[in-house]
């Protein structure tokens, strides 16, 4: 089995589990919420409102395809595309972390994981190029991994989350 196929299945993995773990809370939550939600005040909604808008935006600005096309260079090696790539999602991310105070755990924690899920992403696949691989070799093995395996694209699932919760909040 080669290194590939090992990184896969592990994100694959990953991508089931933070699935799964999603389907449990909102069966586990689903009456709560309800309650929470009409006890809510209006200035507090609008602020969760804002929070689950901002954080929608933020999954789409780091969703890699998107990435990809926003920090894409000319010239540069795998490894400062890598670095490029990984800054880029930790500072959209670092922007946005007061969010977490408006949203539920849940919702905080899936925009968590995919963070950590992209960057993973693409240490392992930038890790298994050549060490002279240019950033056009990473991009396109980040971009062939996501056109060929949908699951892979958890930023969908994570915006499925956000807007479900939002729709709960109005």
């Amino acid at each position: 089995m080669d290194n590939t196929s090992i990184i896969l299945s592990g994100v694959i993995a990953i991508l089931v589990a933070t699935f799964l773990s999603y389907l449990f809370y909102q069966q586990r939550r689903g009456a709560k919420d309800a309650e929470e939600t009409a006890n809510m005040n209006e200035s507090s909604r609008g602020l969760r409102l804002q929070a689950y808008e901002r954080l929608t935006l933020l999954v789409d600005r780091i969703a890699l395809p998107n990435l990809i096309a926003r920090v894409n260079q000319q010239g540069v090696s795998a490894r400062e595309m890598q670095m490029l790539l990984t800054h880029q999602i930790k500072e959209e991310f670092d922007y946005n972390i007061t969010q977490q105070i408006y949203v539920t755990a849940e919702a905080w924690n899936a925009v968590k994981n995919l963070k950590e899920q992209n960057m993973l992403v693409v240490n392992q696949l930038a890790s298994a190029l050549p060490p002279h691989a240019t950033g056009l070799d990473l991009n396109k093995l980040l971009l062939e991994y996501l056109m060929k395996d949908r699951k892979g694209q958890l930023h969908e699932v994570v915006s499925e989350v956000l807007s479900y919760e939002a729709k709960k909040v109005m």
